[in-house]
């Protein structure tokens, strides 16, 4: 059988090289600012072979946040549908994987984001250009408004976390699903649609 050629095979050590890569230039530059050229340069090895093992910029960025789940697979989920809804559907998606076995990465991210500042970064990144851009994109908010509104949402959501896995405050942390829905919703809602005109005054 002829051998493969063409691509530059990686040592057993190669992976774990861009990965390290790739979390120093994410948290020192960005989502945006990082690039798959710079990142590789950091570890060492040619961009086609960053490419080869992760596809994507996205999809090397969840690798180094060690994701469960791949933002764009639930967007659709959170956007389809009435806009004026679309509080609760994201309130209802982010407890649903909270609260799912792959909600235990989530919660070990959180807790490492609170005592460790390049996590903190990493986590700030991932929540607002792989979650909040997109769905502010969806709704077409004014690019002047949209930091805010994704920075009142991640407070909602995280603190929402926080309270309900880490500190397992009762009786938020045993509160069915759907309950928690209508009672956040409303505010999600506003924070993505609703009149913020005094709090940007």
């Amino acid at each position: 059988m002829a051998r493969r050629t063409g691509r530059r095979p990686g040592s057993p050590d190669t992976r774990e090289a861009i990965l390290v890569a790739a979390r120093q230039a994410f948290a020192e530059r960005g989502f945006d600012g990082a690039s798959i050229r710079s990142i590789a340069a950091g570890a060492g090895v040619d961009p086609a072979l960053v490419h080869h093992y992760f596809g994507s910029k996205d999809q090397l960025f969840l690798a180094t946040m060690n994701v469960p789940f791949d933002p764009r697979e639930l967007l659709p989920q959170i956007t389809d549908g009435p806009p004026d809804a679309i509080g609760a559907r994201l309130v209802r998606i982010f407890l649903g994987v909270w609260d799912s076995p792959a909600g235990a990465a989530g919660v070990a991210l959180l807790r490492s984001a609170v005592s460790n500042e390049w996590t903190a970064r990493l986590l700030r990144e991932f929540v607002v250009t792989q979650i909040m851009r997109r769905v502010a994109d969806q709704l077409a908010i004014d690019p002047s408004q949209a930091p805010l509104r994704a920075s009142l949402v991640a407070s909602q959501l995280v603190g929402m976390a926080t309270v309900r896995h880490i500190l397992k405050l009762e009786p938020l942390a045993s509160t069915a699903p759907e309950v928690l829905v209508a009672a956040v919703g409303p505010t999600v809602q506003h924070y993505l649609t609703g009149d913020l005109s005094e709090a940007v005054g």
